[in-house]
């Protein structure tokens, strides 16, 4: 959980044995849904942070770093999406992302929390940057497992912007969800999911990885660094019908990214590429 002390500091304390901690300049918002407690605060270094049961979920600061690299791996690696599946980012970060890409025609979001939602819209607008009002997005306030399990038309690529695996996170990290995610790509479809911070979680991408052996022909990781998600550098899990995305030339990437017209501050092709590159403490949780 989190708690403010008196000196106006939240410290998370997420993980055993250590504890990260913000200065709240301002509060914004703080209410407790059905689901879960979110609170909104300005910081000065990282602007606006949102929590969820006291865990730091996205700030404005450093958003970026996640949000590039959960959207633009997956739908330049693919090279053709046209349909898109997000399930969280109630903050619309990750949809504005994924409609970034002109060549998308339809994003389908499933989050469970509607209030997530509307208050990302008050108190975060830059991370949803008006992609609601995007007629491509189609919004589902629902259960993303239950989604899962029932939905039957493909996605190109599916992206699991979900909390940690805990609370109403947890079904997300299952071996029926991810096997649902399976059968609703297409032959050359891409999963991409996040699984925390290894050197701190490594039981969260063990476990993954362990799933993704049985489901994907190629499976795996590739890192990102986002200075909020404390503890060294944060793995992305790739799981792929085929192994045309991970394969692509690096010459290839810079065309299609050039194609696209991005703008990007922290995903640059020679990034993606190098990025699959897995530190040994890393590799070692994927055998």
């Amino acid at each position: 959980m989190t708690m403010p002390d008196r000196d106006g500091w939240t410290v998370e304390t997420l993980h055993d044995n250590y504890a990260q901690a913000l200065r709240e300049d301002r509060v914004f918002y703080d209410s407790e849904t059905d689901h879960q407690r979110l609170r909104v605060f300005e910081n000065g270094r990282f602007g606006r942070v949102l929590t969820l049961d006291g865990v730091v979920q996205t700030t404005e600061g450093d958003e970026f770093m996640y949000h590039e690299m959960l959207a633009h791996v997956p739908i330049l690696a693919h090279g053709a999406a046209k349909r898109v599946l997000v399930i969280g980012g109630g903050d619309g970060g990750m949809a504005r992302e994924v409609l970034r890409h002109t060549s998308v025609d339809h994003c389908t979001m499933v989050e469970i929390d509607a209030g997530v939602v509307d208050f990302s819209k008050e108190y975060l607008p830059a991370l949803s940057d008006g992609v609601f009002d995007d007629p491509r997005l189609d919004l589902v306030i629902a259960d993303g497992a239950a989604f899962m399990a029932e939905k039957h038309e493909p996605f190109d690529v599916i992206i699991v912007d979900s909390t940690d695996p805990i609370g109403p996170g947890e079904v997300l990290f299952t071996d029926s969800f991810y096997g649902h995610a399976a059968r609703l790509l297409t032959p050359d479809g891409i999963l991409v999911t996040q699984n925390g911070v290894p050197f701190m979680q490594p039981d969260e991408l063990r476990q993954t990885m362990r799933a993704f052996r049985t489901l994907f022909p190629d499976w795996g990781c590739y890192l990102t660094h986002v200075p909020s998600y404390a503890g060294g550098p944060m793995a992305l899990g790739w799981g792929s019908m085929s192994v045309k995305g991970r394969d692509v030339d690096l010459a290839v990437l810079k065309q299609r990214f050039a194609a696209a017209g991005l703008q990007t501050r922290y995903y640059t092709p020679e990034v993606h590429k190098a990025a699959f590159a897995l530190p040994a403490y890393v590799a070692a949780l994927l055998s």
